[in-house]
């Protein structure tokens, strides 16, 4: 019995190996990369700090599947295909459909949202049981992918800068994106992937309603999340800016914030961070634990997923 329970307790909790783990291998690499100045560490650097919490959130995420229709290979499968998927055509969109403009940031979510759930959809047409639960797994992995690739984008491009190549941007990019990942991407997809699954099958995919307003929502939750420094800004000269200031926009020069107005630009934008983040939390929670009572959508279509329904 103690035998069993001990082997039980060893097999609990393996995200945690794999985040301990991974956090030791990135410390060193930080460590040797910046004794020795060796430019051939900087990809082990790039990719240990980039990948190391979506693939942890993803390993604690297939913990908790709803059928065993989620393998380890599906996980896999949608991570880096999906991941890279999603960032090529968001990629693609951006540069030929966006423009500067006041709706800069919206665009941007609708695009990005949007790539990332036709890759879930797409990846996971052919599973026989679509559950909430394995919905917000499945597209939490999509998610978690994309934002890994997409930090190993910023980490790399930090690496540049005027002054010739900074080892200490690089570190800096993937701590701070590191800690603010788990509410991002994966957060998001998640989202869209239990309302997706909620009303589906094995032979249909059900566009409802449902997943129309939850596809806005999400992208204007990121919309906010991308614009909130920009929105901190111009809360502060709302509320704190002076004549001069004023006057040296009107002429289009940007003013020097005081010391008071960069502290409440720092206040707002992590607040705002935080709102954001709260409202996405909240409704992550509130779909995984309303997913055995969900209730079918009031307008759907149901789209063929390419299976046919002889192949049960």
């Amino acid at each position: 019995m103690a035998t069993a329970s001990a082997a039980r307790g060893g097999r609990r909790r393996p995200w945690l190996r794999i985040f301990f783990s991974g956090l030791v291998l990135w410390f060193l690499t930080v460590v040797v990369t910046f004794l020795t100045g060796n430019p051939n560490l900087v990809p082990t650097l790039v990719l240990l700090g980039s990948f190391l919490v979506p693939v942890t959130f993803v390993a604690w995420a297939f913990e908790r599947r709803d059928t065993g229709e989620i393998t380890a290979e599906l996980i896999l499968n949608t991570f880096i295909t999906g991941g890279v998927l999603g960032v090529l055509a968001s990629s693609l969109l951006e540069s030929y459909l966006l423009h500067p403009s006041p709706g800069l940031f919206f665009g941007v979510g609708l695009i990005e949202e949007g790539v990332k759930l036709a890759a879930l959809a797409w990846l996971t047409r052919h599973l026989r049981v679509k559950s909430v639960r394995d919905g917000m797994i499945l597209g939490a992995s999509v998610g978690f992918g994309f934002a890994a690739f997409e930090s190993a984008g910023y980490a790399f491009t930090a690496l540049f800068t005027e002054r010739g190549l900074s080892l200490l941007q690089v570190v800096q990019t993937e701590m701070l994106r590191g800690l603010l990942t788990p509410v991002g991407h994966g957060l998001w997809t998640a989202i869209l992937g239990g309302v997706l699954f909620s009303p589906s099958t094995r032979e249909h995919f059900l566009l409802s309603d449902r997943l129309f307003v939850a596809y806005l929502a999400v992208s204007l939750l990121h919309a906010l999340w991308d614009s909130m420094h920009q929105i901190s800004i111009m809360l502060t000269l709302l509320l704190t800016g002076s004549p001069w200031q004023y006057n040296l926009l009107a002429r289009g020069y940007i003013p020097q914030p005081t010391a008071t107005q960069v502290q409440l630009i720092t206040f707002i934008d992590w607040a705002g961070l935080m709102l954001v983040s709260g409202i996405g939390i909240g409704w992550l929670l509130l779909l995984w634990h309303r997913a055995p009572r969900a209730r079918p959508p009031t307008v759907s279509w149901r789209v063929p997923t390419g299976r046919p329904a002889a192949a049960r």
